[in-house]
């Protein structure tokens, strides 16, 4: 890290090296700007950072874990981060869920093998899920772009428009007739982080569960940090520049530059000193909604979770919350700012199949569970009944444990206001409004100026194409002159 980068100028600067930010400094980088990346803490990553937070020897991520998005981007598809030693992992099982009475539902990687699962279900989960599946590549350049676009492929867009507009709770009951198979499909829609009675709740679920039979749940090997540091090593290979331990508050203590493209929360925007954006902008962002936050406990074990469903102890992913109705009680409970006795609880396993993430024989575990923004309960206890309604003994294995609240999240990333991870609510309005109804949704009202966090589209996950699309804005933006801040 040069001491004397303020000395210097640049064609673009990004500010924030989550993988948005990196989306955006890449392309630029690559359309042959100079740019460079300023990130506040003193290791890269954003989201994808692993640490050891329990005890010496235990690597947990610190909030992104298992990646289905890293190997569907189109944007991490065009770059060789194996050669800057990304290795993705597949568990042998993507998802498993478990349900009373000592059985799982289960995701495949295989399209045929999960409706073989299904059972009686197969036929309904095939005519759901294939589709999709079979028209990835024509989909994902509608699904991870601006909504108010013109789709690329209008008619395969609209078959999955179709279906992500039904309420995942009505798409589960008319779908499937096993109460297991509809626990998984309310798990893979509660992602979305939004009422399973909503329209569009369901359409994450429809992505997860296609991505799992185009490319898995991976996982990184070496923990998420390894994904940020391969993105650094290809970016500086092609000549991007990258600052550390640099707090951006005031744009003018940055370097001087055309655009200034922040991987930020717009909110925090409005905060930033040399920035005077119109009343009306600013009126905007103050109206734009933040969604429910979590709670994570990262954990240190003696060995595997015992679960009793053979299928989640060779899982990646677990998700828990029993049935369909108990987990769209759950989320619901969460919209009224209450905390469910028995939440939904997200898991990952990632030293069942990555070894570099805890000492021989022992084994870290991944969880968080959703609550209201800004919450400040402590839901460790009711994550573990959770765990131990289905893996009794679970306790028993516990070595130690980190938890985060909501105030840590957004204290380790301001992103993450109140506790979301999300970016903003995504429900029908701020699908379009995200984070203000617009057609250039990364431009703001001031020259050079950018924003490519996931409160732009398409919304939160580790797959930089809200960055993507912002270089994108930007390199459209470049031949107009007088580029100055306002």
């Amino acid at each position: 890290m040069a001491s004397n980068f303020q000395q210097h100028s640049y064609d673009a600067i990004v500010v924030g090296s989550g993988p948005n930010g990196f989306g955006a400094a890449i392309r630029l980088q690559q359309a042959g700007l100079s740019t460079l990346l300023v990130e506040a803490k003193p290791t890269i990553g954003g989201g994808m950072r692993t640490e050891e937070l329990t005890l010496p020897g235990y690597r947990h991520d610190r909030c992104s874990a298992i990646h289905p998005m890293g190997m569907g981007s189109p944007f991490f598809q065009s770059l060789p981060l194996d050669e800057y030693g990304l290795e993705w992992i597949q568990p042998d099982l993507p998802l498993a869920h478990p349900v009373d009475g000592g059985t799982a539902a289960r995701l495949e990687q295989s399209l045929e093998a999960t409706v073989a699962a299904f059972g009686k279900d197969g036929s309904m989960y095939r005519k759901l899920i294939g589709p999709i599946v079979d028209r990835w590549e024509d989909l994902v350049p509608n699904i991870l772009a601006p909504p108010l676009g013109i789709p690329k492929n209008p008619i395969a867009f609209s078959l999955f428009g179709l279906k992500g507009l039904v309420p995942a709770r009505e798409l589960a009951h008319w779908a499937f007739s096993d109460k297991a198979n509809r626990a998984l499909f309310a798990g893979l829609a509660a992602h979305s982080m939004l009422r399973l009675t909503q329209p569009l709740s369901s359409a994450i679920g429809l992505v997860l569960g296609s991505i799992a039979h185009r490319f898995g749940w991976p996982l990184p090997k070496g923990g998420s940090q390894s994904i940020a540091d391969a993105l650094a090593g290809y970016y500086q290979a092609i000549g991007g520049e990258i600052v550390t331990d640099f707090m951006v508050t005031d744009v003018r203590d940055l370097p001087a530059s055309r655009a200034v493209i922040f991987d930020l929360n717009p909110k925090q925007l409005l905060h930033m000193g040399g920035l005077a954006f119109p009343q009306r902008y600013q009126k905007q962002v103050e109206r734009y909604r933040m969604g429910m936050g979590v709670f994570k406990v990262d954990y240190a074990l003696d060995g595997p979770v015992p679960f009793e469903a053979e299928a989640c102890r060779r899982a990646g992913t677990v998700h828990l919350g029993g049935s369909l109705n108990e987990i769209a009680r759950s989320e619901e409970e969460i919209w009224q700012g209450r905390h469910p006795e028995r939440p939904y609880v997200l898991m990952a396993q990632q030293s069942l199949f990555d070894t570099t993430r805890a000492p021989e024989g022992k084994h870290t575990l991944w969880a968080y569970c959703h609550v209201p923004n800004g919450s400040q309960e402590d839901m460790t206890d009711r994550i573990e009944r959770q765990i131990e309604r289905f893996a009794p003994g679970f306790r028993d294995r516990v070595l130690a444990r980190h938890t985060m609240f909501t105030a840590d999240m957004e204290a380790y990333n301001p992103n993450y206001l109140g506790g979301d991870i999300n970016g903003g609510v995504q429900d029908m309005l701020q699908t379009f409004a995200r984070p203000t109804l617009s057609l250039s949704p990364y431009k703001t009202p001031l020259k050079g100026v950018y924003v490519c966090s996931s409160s732009t589209p398409p919304g939160g996950g580790v797959h930089g194409m809200c960055g993507y699309h912002a270089a994108a804005q930007v390199l459209k933006d470049w031949n107009k002159a007088g580029w100055s801040f306002a």
